[in-house]
């Protein structure tokens, strides 16, 4: 009998169903008790993510800026253990990650670093050279809601071509009462990590006061395999089988106090999130694709990667009356440090041999560390006019110390069987990141309440950039207007359409301005970066419609198009690469060697004609973004079924852009990306069950010396809950039932030239693998 991999994901949901149905009717013979802390006059009761045991939809908001806001309750039916595992359900986010990793937000399609990405409407320093923060690295247990920010408004930061995830935690104003949360996750290879956290609110020295932790086992056990040739359809060359496993611990933890002081109101708030994780791989490469024995090996290659990672953001606000208006200053401190040590030591074997045999043995150390420190400050007032009108204006400073350190050491042993030498030596290289900005706006809005509302505003950024590496230094400066404009038209109590338009900005990357050169960084190329770069701009168009369906569901349609101005691509400087003038040497060393005493005017003296160069980074061309994004969130009253909800999104993406190769997408931009999914409660008998269903379209990215097509699979969740009183349920969840896979081909070339002549330097076919992972989770509120 021919199974599907719907019908197989099916089945294992149905297995764990079977499963939760005998652990639940275990939890139900032991009797529960709860005190229930009475909710606070203005606080929302937390048992509403607890047992309320209510399906909640898509929020529908007030702001003038297109904004889609969900509520944690959206999501936590499915047991999300990170920002990213949320994100799955909205519309317009991909990932283009390993199997069962979410890190980089790919908003519309685009590049991580094309979405700004706010904790609390404010921003924070992430990992990523492109300035992208990674959103798996924030537990979705201390999240109260997931905002989509399609166009930005004057008083927000312009940095979101794309658009803007802002994240925002839960504060002591909002909830009274408290929870704790415990459980554990098993994976595909038997492995078991256990999950605890808890969120505890209510009154505190003549405030309220909310603390909330989080400690979550992260594990991903993933089977890869590469299969390698001299081009496609071409003749074999090797074959690669590789196990990668991420292991890991994530320790959370957040405060906020709130209080009155005179005429104002006083916020703080604090998170710290730590990343304890080790990525191990282990590859064997072999002569044969269908043989792995010890007479087709070519190598053996171990790698270990320790990661240690922190982040801390803290802030506080002030909002009082001043002037017949009212004025906040936010203070906010963020900091993030990446430790890594990353080892590889790899066993070569002679192919020229039958079998192969011994060549050496090498290894390479890299000690990186990374600190990156931003310090905010911002003054705003609003103050209404005549007629209703609010006019809002104010000043964001903001200061950027970005610090690296990476130290690396090569090791090697030609005796076989002997150990490596011990790394030392190691050859250091440091970089540092200075950037400035202050940033005014002004903003003015028109009444609300009518048919018509709006908003307009103009935002001033300037950006001052100092670079170090090592000895060499440089410096830029740059300032853009950023107009925007936000109108809605109110047709009526349920039906709306709202218009915007904005102008964005993207900034360079970091590793772009760095002024270094890095040796052969694209095939026999080099890289140097260019510290004058100016950043992207981008002016974007939002049309939007919604509709409330009843009194819980909502539907709207989206169309938005962006236009980039003086995009950043990599370009060709015309200098010759270090590979290209060391080939020449060699020729010309062979040369003299054959012709002694010959000079430039000998026949036949070498000329240098390279076909490799040194690359960099610059403002080139154009290219523009454009697509429809449909969401609908509703319960299915009007067939009778008020206690079943269901969800679905699609955004259908498309961009175009053109490098030295021709016209192509945005790299990396899938065509389409959609979530369908139901949540049934039964609510006479305290049960729920659901499922979600997720599919990206394939991406293609192409670069200088490399092509790349990716091919993902489906991804199955499915939950099973039951709810015992007013204070205690239990969760089973499957999540990746159909074993999704990750395909990918690999086009590389040595050279420009090669790439544009499609003469290879190698086709590559790599698959990966993950198994399904289930969760048991219980809660009990108090």
């Amino acid at each position: 009998m021919n199974h599907t991999p719907l019908a197989a994901g099916l089945a294992r949901a149905l297995a764990g169903a079977a499963l939760f149905a005998a652990t639940g009717a275990a939890f139900a013979q032991a009797p529960m008790t709860a005190a229930a802390a009475a909710p606070a006059a203005d606080a929302r009761d937390l048992d509403a993510v607890v047992v309320e045991g209510q399906i909640v939809y898509r929020n529908r908001t007030d702001a003038l800026a297109p904004t889609l806001s969900y509520d944690l309750e959206y999501f936590q039916r499915f047991e999300p253990l990170t920002v990213g595992d949320m994100l799955k359900r909205v519309p317009s986010v991909t990932f283009v990650s390993d199997v069962l990793e979410y890190d980089g937000a790919r908003l519309r399609g685009l590049d991580p670093g094309y979405t700004q990405v706010l904790i609390n409407g404010k921003k924070v320093p992430g990992a990523g050279d492109d300035r992208s923060f990674f959103v798996d690295r924030i537990p979705a247990e201390l999240v109260e809601r997931i905002e989509i920010v399609r166009s930005p408004s004057a008083n927000r930061s312009g940095d979101a071509v794309a658009g803007a995830l802002n994240i925002v935690l839960r504060d002591a104003y909002e909830f009274d009462g408290g929870y704790l949360r415990a459980g554990a996750l098993r994976f595909d290879d038997g492995e078991v990590k256990g999950t605890v956290g808890g969120v505890a609110s209510g009154d505190f020295g003549g405030g309220r006061l909310l603390g909330g932790f989080n400690v979550q086992g992260r594990y991903n056990p993933k089977l890869k395999r590469s299969d390698r040739f001299e081009e496609p359809d071409g003749d074999f060359t090797d074959a690669e089988n590789q196990t990668d496993t991420r292991d890991g611990t994530d320790y959370s933890a957040n405060l906020s106090y709130t209080r009155e002081i005179g005429s104002g109101q006083l916020s703080l708030s604090g998170l710290y999130v730590r990343t304890d994780r080790t990525e191990r791989e282990h590859s064997l490469e072999y002569n044969d694709p269908t043989r792995n024995d010890r007479d087709h090996l070519l190598s053996d290659n171990d790698q270990v990667v320790d990661i240690d990672q922190k982040n801390l953001a803290l802030s506080g606000s002030y909002r009082f009356d001043m002037l017949g208006g009212r004025t906040t200053a936010d203070l906010g401190y963020s900091r993030f440090e990446d430790v890594r040590t990353d080892t590889e030591e790899e066993t070569g074997y002679d192919d020229d041999d039958t079998p192969p045999a011994f060549d050496e043995r090498e290894g390479t150390r890299i000690l990186s560390d990374q600190k990156d420190v931003e310090r905010s400050l911002s003054l705003s007032h609003q103050r209404r006019l005549a007629g209703g009108a609010k006019l809002e204006f104010g000043i964001d400073a903001q200061s950027k110390d970005r610090d690296t350190l990476r130290r690396t050491s090569e090791v090697d042993t030609d005796d076989e069987g002997a150990p490596l030498p011990p790394y030392a030596d190691f050859e250091r290289a440091a970089s540092r990141i200075e950037e400035r900005r202050l940033d005014p706006y002004l903003m003015l809005s028109g009444p609300g309440g009518g048919a018509f509302e709006w908003e307009a505003g103009l935002r001033y950024e300037t950006t001052d950039v100092d670079v170090r590496e090592e000895d060499e230094r440089a410096s830029n400066d740059y300032a853009v207007l950023l107009p925007s404009a936000h109108l809605r038209w109110n047709l009526g109590e349920r039906d709306r359409i709202s218009l915007s338009l904005a102008r964005t900005v993207r900034r360079p990357s970091f590793n772009y301005v760095l002024p270094l050169t890095l040796e052969e960084e694209y095939g026999d190329n080099d890289f140097a970066g260019n510290p004058k770069l100016d950043p992207e701009t981008a002016w974007g168009l939002d049309l939007g419609f919604e509709r409330r369906l009843g009194a819980h569901g909502i539907v709207g349609v989206n169309l938005f198009y962006r236009d980039v101005k003086d995009l950043i691509e990599v370009v060709n400087t015309g200098r010759p690469s270090a590979t290209a003038l060391d080939d020449y040497e060699d020729e010309l060393e062979e040369f003299l060697g054959d012709h002694p005493g010959a000079t430039p005017a000998t026949p036949g003296y070498p000329q240098l004609d390279p076909n490799s160069f040194v690359y960099t980074a610059a403002n080139v061309g154009d290219g523009y973004v454009y697509g429809i994004e449909f969401d609908a969130s509703t319960p299915l009253t009007a067939l009778g079924l008020p206690d079943t909800g269901v969800f679905a999104n699609y955004s259908w993406l498309d961009s175009e852009v053109e490098d030295a190769l021709g016209k192509r997408r945005f790299n990396n931009q899938s065509r389409y990306v959609y979530n369908v999914g139901f949540i049934h409660d039964v609510r006479e008998y305290g049960w729920a069950f659901g499922a979600s269903y997720r599919r990206q379209g394939d991406v293609r990215s192409r670069a200088l010396a490399e092509e790349v097509l990716t091919r993902y699979g489906a991804d199955l969740e499915v939950f099973v809950e039951k709810r015992f009183g007013e204070s205690f349920s239990i969760r089973l969840t499957g999540s990746n039932l159909l074993d999704a896979k990750k395909r990918e081909d690999f086009h590389k070339f040595d050279t420009l030239g090669d790439q544009l002549d499609r003469d290879y330097d190698e086709f590559e076919r790599e698959s990966e693998q993950a198994g399904p992972v289930y969760q048991l989770i219980a809660r009990y509120k108090f």
